[in-house]
């Protein structure tokens, strides 16, 4: 059902993907979706305000993504270095290592065998861990991080998607109205040449 103070440009009752994107609706039939002339600016003007809505959300998805990219790795040698601390038994004499302090710094270090590591959780905060549950809770971040990768990499998928149907949409009603313009002048001409013959 449609309102009465609905006009057909404005957008209809629209799919989401599974995060909440809303579809871009698709324009099969240009008359039927611009209600009259007086409706192609504010299509054209919506459309391109979805277009700019599209971008920001792509833009920060794909903020999302670099992100993502980046603490991968470092969840993976964080889990690596937990798993391997776990296999150094209680009998074992001390290891050595070398570790990292920041991007250039380096420093030596014997580490005994342990039970516990500690795991920096953010907000410059660290907390102490029985090795099984750092492993664990690691392996559980880690599993979240790739399927928040793999979802934004799908959303981006989808948003370049809506863009596209959006741009498409745009011309082919601009295009519409250029040739209804054109109509009307060439009938207005034709008119105007009877009248003086």
């Amino acid at each position: 059902m449609t309102d009465k103070n609905q006009s057909k440009s404005d957008p209809p009752s629209q799919s989401i993907n599974a995060r909440g994107i809303p579809a871009a609706p698709f324009v099969d039939k240009i008359e039927e979706y611009v209600a009259s002339a007086e409706h192609v600016e504010g299509t054209l003007k919506s459309f391109q305000e979805m277009i700019s809505k599209y971008q920001f959300m792509e833009l920060n998805t794909q903020r999302r993504v670099a992100s993502l990219k980046e603490k991968l790795p470092e969840m993976q040698k964080s889990l690596d270095t937990v798993r391997f601390l776990s296999s150094h038994t209680e009998p074992s004499p001390p290891l050595k290592a070398t570790f990292s302090l920041s991007d250039t710094l380096y420093a030596h270090a014997n580490i005994p065998p342990t039970s516990e590591v500690y795991l920096w959780l953010g907000a410059n905060i660290m907390l102490s861990y029985p090795i099984p549950e750092a492993e664990e809770l690691l392996e559980s971040k880690l599993q979240a991080a790739k399927k928040a990768l793999e979802s934004c990499e799908e959303d981006l998928d989808y948003l370049r998607e809506q863009i596209t149907t959006l741009e498409v949409a745009t011309a082919r009603v601009y295009n519409w109205d250029v040739t209804r313009k054109r109509k009307e002048r060439e009938t207005k001409e034709r008119e105007g040449l009877k009248e003086k013959g």
